[in-house]
């Protein structure tokens, strides 16, 4: 559940989104729809809650979620307002800068209440996912708070990136909201980044630990170049380095680990380690081209990326 956006990428480094430029797009983003995209290659059945606008933009995204089985159910069209997009333009060391259209955009109204709730129950899901770059909007954020308090309730596996934003840090109702999914979430997804802020000072194993004794079952760190780090309940840690790749674009590389690993873990046919294992694999495809879901990949994808470095 989150927001749906096209994105459009300039073709030259350091204009900041200040000079004329060329830029490529629209390609199908939004962090959660990079998620739900991504978790529909590597074989889960899945369901977005969204909305578009009733214009090209907004069939970009229906079409991509058709092209990938993803249930459009709860995938509203907005009639007169544009789909949400953002402009990015990177930097030569490695920063980007983002334009975003959301909250004016029909990317904000999202299904709330019992009729996201029933239909998601409905669909049997055994993991909701959350990107913190939905919290963003305080609109936004208490629908998804409380949807995932009512999935949790039903015994959903709730699933959370922190995604933190620095520059909502002063808002007390922000990090209330991502403090209040922390404590319910099964799948903890945080990025060195992350971590930094939220548990300032400690250590992976210390903050792991404390979040297993609090009912998570999974917690891993996503450490960039460093590869990652996660921890399951009962104390087992795998780590795995970094693939050597080409960083061509790296928006979306985080939602597509997260989504790997999310779908892997709830199967039952993958173990922690090999679902880690295809995460930090597929985050290292994802990074190869341009556009923020363009390098989601498949198992088979996976596989073969994974033999190829053997």
């Amino acid at each position: 559940m989150g927001e749906l956006l096209v994105e459009f990428v300039c073709a030259e480094k350091d204009g900041h989104n200040l000079r004329a430029s060329t830029y490529a797009g629209p390609y199908a983003s939004g962090a959660p729809g990079i998620f739900i995209d991504q978790a529909a290659r590597v074989g889960a059945s899945t369901i977005f809650a969204g909305a578009v606008g009733g214009d090209a933009f907004g069939q970009v995204l229906l079409d991509r979620f058709g092209s990938v089985g993803v249930s459009q159910a709860l995938v509203r069209t907005v009639a007169g307002i544009p789909t949400g997009s953002a402009f990015v333009s990177y930097n030569s060391d490695g920063s980007r800068d983002f334009v975003f259209n959301i909250a004016h955009s029909a990317a904000a109204h999202l299904p709330i209440g019992g009729e996201a709730i029933d239909a998601f129950a409905d669909f049997g899901l055994d993991a909701f996912h959350i990107s913190g770059s939905t919290l963003g909007d305080s609109r936004m954020a208490a629908a998804a708070l409380h949807v995932c308090t009512a999935l949790h309730e039903r015994g959903v596996a709730i699933s959370f990136d922190p995604n933190v934003r620095k520059e909502l840090l002063a808002d007390p109702a922000y990090i209330d909201t991502v403090r209040a999914l922390l404590a319910i979430s099964t799948f903890v997804l945080p990025s060195v980044e992350d971590a930094a802020v939220l548990f300032p000072g400690e250590s992976f194993e210390s903050f792991s630990r404390r979040f297993h004794e609090a009912g998570a079952r999974y917690v891993v760190l996503k450490r960039g170049e460093a590869g990652c780090i996660g921890s399951e309940a009962g104390g087992n840690i795998e780590s795995f380095d970094a693939h050597a790749v080409e960083v061509v674009d790296p928006t979306g590389a985080g939602d597509c680990f997260c989504a790997t690993f999310v779908a892997l873990a709830t199967s039952g046919r993958f173990s922690f380690r090999d679902a880690l294992r295809f995460a930090n694999a597929a985050g290292a495809l994802a990074v190869g081209k341009v556009g923020p879901m363009e390098g989601n990949s498949s198992l088979r994808d996976i596989e073969a990326f994974l033999e190829s470095r053997a």
